[in-house]
């Protein structure tokens, strides 16, 4: 029986990628831990988890430099379209590490 350690582990670095994700406003709310939750319930790896937060990421700001700017990312339920998408995904873990060297000058050290 799961004692709560490996929960409160995956809800921990779940929460720690979200908050240093560029685009974020880089806090925790309740709501964000609740959704962590479920998502460690679903069985959906950190990993897959942390994939979707670089692609949604580099989809935001490797674009026409023309585009309006967007909104601050508020709250971990953005991410829930694109943690679908990366779970349906058949591509090489060397994409994720491409775009998260991409990522590298945005991403900020909170």
């Amino acid at each position: 029986m799961d004692d709560g350690r490996g929960q409160e582990e995956y809800v921990r670095q779940l929460l720690e990628a979200y908050r240093k994700t560029p685009g974020t406003m880089g806090t925790v709310r309740r709501a964000d831990r609740m959704l962590a939750v479920q998502l460690y319930q679903r069985g959906v790896a950190v990993s897959i988890v942390e994939n979707a937060f670089v692609l949604a990421a580099a989809r935001r700001l490797i674009r026409s430099p023309d585009a309006l700017p967007l909104g601050t990312i508020r709250s971990l339920a953005y991410f829930l379209p694109v943690i679908e998408e990366v779970l349906g995904m058949r591509v090489s873990p060397d994409y994720f590490q491409y775009l998260r060297h991409k990522l590298k000058p945005f991403t900020p050290t909170r």
